[in-house]
This record gives C-alpha cells, structure tokens and sequence, in this order.
C-alpha cells in the first residue's frame, strides 16, 4: 500500500475509510509527513471484538524497521465498545505508519472503520493588531 499524504488525507474529508483485517493478519497506514509541526489525528471503532493499535515513526523508507521509533506501543482497544481517538504530532519529518494487529485473533477477521485528520498549527503572526 502506498503512504498517503498529508494533502491526501485532507481531502477525505469527513468520510470514513473501512479496512478489512483477517485473523491473524495486520493491516498498515503509513503517512508520509513533509512539514513538522501538524498533528495528525485519528478516531476508529472495530467489528466484532477488539483489535491492537500502534503508531511507528521512521525517518525514511530506507530506515530498517528495528530503528524506527515507537510513538505508542501496541494497545489492545476494545474499539468494538467505544470509540477509539488519539493523536501524534509531528516533530521530524518521515513516515508515521499506524498498524492495526488482529494476529492475536486466530479465526475471527475484523472490520476497521476510521477517520484521519491532520491539523496545522495556527501561527499567530500580529498581521490582524491594529
């Protein structure tokens, strides 16, 4: 799957995005970040049962995978029951890849509904001081 874009991602819009996670699978988001400074945000509920979450920072593609940096470890979330919400901001420039881990579940797949947003900061420049 290619990574999306900050842009990409602000042209979802509000609309939910669903992925489709078999047992004993994981299914992978990365967002590739040029600017630093832009939280990026997210909100998932899953059906049936729970699933795992983490969010993985690398600096670039090349990065091996036991040098990227864990910015939240792997979390069992009973996203079947409630809303699951969080948020990262962006420090360096890279790769944040979100993971969904259904490899705990031996024979049940599981559907992922999220959203994603990215917000920039507001820079209060003085330009509106009279």
């Amino acid at each position: 799957k290619l990574p999306l874009t900050v842009e990409e991602i602000i042209n979802f819009g509000e609309s939910n995005r669903e992925l489709f996670i078999k047992s004993s699978t994981y299914s992978i988001i990365p967002i590739t970040v040029t600017e630093m400074g832009l939280t990026i945000s997210w909100i998932f509920s899953s059906d049936p049962k729970s699933i795992s979450f983490s969010v993985v920072y690398q600096e670039s593609e090349d990065t091996p995978l036991d040098q990227c940096k864990v910015l939240i470890p792997m979390t069992r979330c009973n996203s079947h029951k409630e809303t699951i919400r969080g948020q990262v901001k962006v420090r360096n420039p890279g790769i944040y890849t979100l993971i969904f881990d259904n490899t705990f579940s031996r024979f049940i797949s599981k559907r992922v509904f999220y959203h994603l947003a990215v917000e920039r900061p507001v820079i209060y420049d003085g330009s509106d001081f009279p």
